[in-house]
């Protein structure tokens, strides 16, 4: 190498089946923590106050529509 020179090893790691198994653990383990979420927040909304939803906007219907989505239908789509 010349003076001045920088080296750099690229190393590729391989994928064992392991990891891939665990990646998929860690997925599954997000969507339920993502779906939790979901609920509890649709649950929150459904506890606001008429005045406070105007203040964001929403009619008690668009909360009664809102919460009457199942867990799984998450409006981000993660």
């Amino acid at each position: 190498m010349m003076k001045g020179q920088k080296g750099y090893v690229l190393v590729l790691k391989t994928l064992s089946r392991h990891s891939v198994v665990e990646r998929g653990w860690r997925a599954v383990i997000a969507r339920i923590a993502r779906w939790r979420k979901v609920y509890r927040q649709r649950i929150e909304l459904g506890s606001l106050s008429d005045d406070a939803l105007r203040d964001i906007g929403l009619s008690r219907a668009d909360v009664y529509q809102e919460t009457e989505r199942p867990f799984w239908d998450d409006p981000m789509k993660h």
